[in-house]
């Protein structure tokens, strides 16, 4: 009789999220005990302020070589939000929402918003591709066994890109996406987050 092998809740929580990311959508339901305004679909989780958890530091190399962490990016943001989108050049609706995404953050920087990617599953040429294919300027870390994300509280994982965060001033989770996004949701999310004091 084999020997079993006890994970931990981060081993079993690692596995779950390997087996989850073998594939993409964008048509997801959230965890109903994450907290805040669910949209009908499913799709879009917000978080009142009081119940928001502190974003991981989501650390790595960018796809170009250079040290990055979400740390710096809210350092250099000036106080204000930042958003956290987890793809792969591989995923269909990654595709779908590039455009949107390049232009949001384009859109945004001049009130302070900064962008931050997070690859995962790839191959560093087909996503230096995907990025300018798309005019997407803002860095992204290079994560090919998506071990940024196991640190993400359980109520807001990523369970599959394209997901996409929406980081309050203080550093917390405000908002979360489990879809293709657009310009206007984008911008009116960072509204809303700011809106509500973060």
């Amino acid at each position: 009789m084999g020997k079993t092998r006890n994970l931990g809740a981060k081993g079993w929580a690692a596995l779950a999220l390997a087996i989850a990311l073998t594939s993409c959508t964008s048509d997801l339901a959230t965890n109903s005990e994450s907290g805040g305004y669910i949209s009908a679909d499913g799709s879009i989780t917000v978080v009142p302020p009081a119940d928001r958890e502190p974003a991981p530091d989501f650390a790595g190399e960018t796809l170009e070589g250079a040290d990055i962490s979400l740390g710096d990016v809210i350092d250099n943001s000036a106080g204000d939000v930042v958003v956290v989108n987890v793809w792969g050049s591989w995923c269909g609706p990654c595709h779908a929402e590039a455009a949107d995404l390049a232009e949001a953050a384009k859109r945004l920087a001049p009130q302070g918003v900064s962008f931050l990617g997070i690859d995962i599953r790839d191959q560093t040429a087909s996503a230096l591709a995907f990025q300018k294919e798309y005019g997407i300027d803002y860095p992204s870390i290079y994560d090919p066994d998506s071990s940024t994300l196991l640190d993400l509280p359980e109520s807001m994982m990523a369970v599959s890109p394209p997901t996409t965060y929406v980081v309050d001033s203080e550093g917390r989770l405000a908002a979360r996406v489990f879809a293709e996004v657009t310009v206007e949701t984008l911008v009116d999310l960072v509204d809303e987050v700011r809106g509500s004091g973060g």
